[in-house]
């Protein structure tokens, strides 16, 4: 015999009434485990479980909405734009069959009406959300209005406006978008992309149902059990990562714009901020009555339903000549001290600047022909070697393979293991990849040059580019990135998230790129207009330009601060915003100080606003 509610408890006699006390009895006890609620780094409620009151409206002949309207203290209209809003989208259009020529060829002319659109499906009965007051007022007038129902349910609900694609949603409290999700155009990509933490933790926020089976007697004692027991746990709460106001800023710096912010500690992996852009209401795929708000988000042309940061892999631009360095230093391709010629006919060089006679310079004016000869010293056979032709083909595979092997233990090309849905491995090529993609094994290092400066086939997300900067910041070893740092009255995340990983790299190679990164932030280097300095805060980071073959090109910036001792990394792709020095870079610079001294200096202020729209150089800095 099931029942509802907590703890419920039912007996029943295996046979004929109860004759006598000795009867044994059957018995069922339910305990049914409230979800856990979300909770930010400091604390702060996120996600909560409270009751809702919404009204059940069926499908109704006739409704005086007049007098409704005035029961429930709302304006003229207000039933009928909310019984529209909680609509459901009418199907797909009919399918008309393309014409067919006869014998000689020839079309004959379409001359049918077209057919009316199908009328539109709806499921009743439709549920709107109700304040406690207006339940009270229509229970108490629930004579003057047979056939509506007012229920009262435990439901989900945010205490927050941000980090959207972070919480996502249960999916059991999403009915409504999941199903316009199905309907749409890609709706199911969108839908299997944004669950977040509501769907990755999903069965320890949930809990687990215990029922007991106590066989007793007409006494009350048990005398063993007459079916197998499930066990009950309590829904698990979980503390995040996120900084809520960190979090709410870096969201305001990005707008409407079309990109992603990433801001973790590099000493924990803990993420503080991790922003996709646009971004929306997290209660707008859960909250009753929000239908045409859920179709504008499946159908809008800048996706804001994606999470970013961790399902969008793209080129990184020249951010990637940070792991070309540190490889090549590795390898012996080059040493700290090397110079290489400014050759614009190797590759152009966007700005003028003085020659690279060491990688610290290269790293301050982000120098692409210098960039071009390491990893050129790094895939092509050695100079003074004597190889036939035979084996040059074979070195060039090998040493591209040796500089995969070592870019991958970054966490690139492959899974990071961070705690979110549906993340993504990025790429890597392989020499085999080069082999087909090439349609021969003869291929040359100026074929596959572009991966000097992040471009061409190597693509990576976010998450991947902050971890590759949190490997950096501690001088050759990461934590994998996560968005949970306490699970219920453990105290502790996911076991897997308190591991230390180290790349190929040894942490003297690493330590060799700082002082390039700390010099592309001071006068003359690529993000000068992004220092610190004046509020004591040395940056150590790395511009990027990401060229686009479909519109203006994307900005990219990582790195971290302070310098020496970092405490936040901070990873910005702006997509169309020209160059990363004007304004990723700005972007970062902000949150870093707003992280670090919790509060902007004033002659910041107006970058706040300016790079909502554009950059730094559109507005005369």
């Amino acid at each position: 015999m099931a029942l509802a509610g907590l703890g419920a408890t039912a007996c029943a006699s295996p046979s004929t009434p109860v004759a006598s006390p000795e009867e044994y009895l059957h018995c069922r006890e339910v305990y049914r485990p409230v979800r856990g609620q979300l909770y930010d780094r400091q604390g702060t409620l996120l996600v909560a479980n409270e009751v809702i009151y919404t009204l059940s409206l069926p499908r109704l002949p006739q409704l005086d909405t007049v007098a409704f309207n005035q029961l429930m203290g709302w304006p003229e209209g207000a039933l009928q734009a909310r019984v529209f809003a909680a609509r459901l989208p009418a199907g797909p259009p009919p399918h008309r069959p393309a014409p067919v020529a006869d014998s000689l060829g020839v079309v004959a002319p379409d001359t049918a009406k077209p057919k009316p659109a199908p009328p539109r499906v709806q499921r009743w009965p439709i549920e709107l959300t109700l304040t406690r007051p207006e339940a009270d007022s229509l229970r108490r007038h629930a004579s003057q209005w047979p056939g509506l129902a007012v229920r009262q349910r435990r439901a989900r609900t945010y205490r927050t406006t941000v980090a959207a694609p972070v919480l996502g949603y249960q999916p059991a409290a999403a009915p409504e978008f999941l199903y316009l999700a199905q309907r749409l155009e890609r709706g199911r990509f969108y839908r299997l992309r944004n669950s977040g933490i509501e769907g990755y933790y999903n069965s320890l926020l949930a809990g687990h149902r215990g029922a007991y089976h106590p066989l007793t007697d007409g006494h009350g004692r048990v005398h063993g059990t007459w079916a197998a027991d499930t066990v009950f746990r309590q829904g698990q709460d979980l503390h995040l990562t996120i900084d809520l106001g960190l979090q709410a800023y870096a969201e305001r710096l990005l707008g409407e714009r079309r990109g992603y912010i990433v801001a973790l500690d590099p000493t924990t992996g803990e993420i503080l901020a991790c922003v996709s852009a646009p971004t929306y209401d997290p209660a707008a795929l859960t909250s009753p009555g929000r239908n045409p708000e859920r179709r504008a988000l499946l159908r809008n042309p800048d996706q804001p339903l994606l999470n970013r940061p961790a399902v969008l892999a793209q080129p990184p631009g020249s951010v990637f000549k940070l792991v070309n360095a540190a490889v090549a230093l590795q390898l012996g391709a080059i040493t700290a001290n090397t110079p290489f010629p400014c050759d614009q006919s190797l590759i152009n060089c966007v700005h003028p600047h003085p020659a690279a006679r060491n990688l610290t310079m290269a790293l301050k004016y982000s120098c692409n022909p210098y960039f071009y000869q390491v990893l050129r010293a790094v895939v092509e056979p050695r100079p003074d070697s004597a190889a036939t032709a035979a084996d040059t083909v074979a070195a060039r595979h090998a040493h591209l393979a040796a500089w995969r092997r070592c870019v991958r233990s970054f966490g690139l090309d492959t899974l990071l293991g961070v705690d979110v849905a549906r993340e993504q491995p990025g790429f890597l090529p392989t020499p085999a990849y080069y082999d087909k993609a090439r349609r021969t094994r003869n291929w040359t290092f100026k074929s596959i040059y572009s991966l000097s400066i992040g471009q061409g086939e190597i693509n990576l997300t976010g998450l991947q580019t902050a971890n590759v900067l949190a490997a950096i910041a501690n001088r050759g070893w990461f934590i994998t990135p996560h968005f949970v740092r306490s699970i219920g009255r453990s105290g502790q995340p996911l076991a897997r998230f308190t591991e230390r990983h180290r790349p190929l790299v040894d942490s003297t190679n690493l330590a060799a790129l700082v002082p390039g990164m700390v010099a592309a932030m001071q006068r003359g280097g690529t993000a000068e207009l992004a220092s610190l300095a004046d509020v004591g805060i040395t940056i150590a980071g790395k511009t990027g330009t990401v060229q686009n073959d479909e519109g203006d090109d994307h900005a990219t910036f990582a790195g971290f601060a302070p310098a020496t001792k970092p405490k936040i990394v901070v990873a910005v792709y702006l997509e169309n915003a020209g160059f990363g020095g004007l304004s990723a870079a700005p972007c970062a610079a902000l949150l870093m100080e707003k992280y670090l001294k919790g509060k902007i200096a004033p002659k910041r202020k107006k970058w706040e606003y300016w790079l909502r729209c554009g950059d730094l150089a559109s507005q005369g800095h």
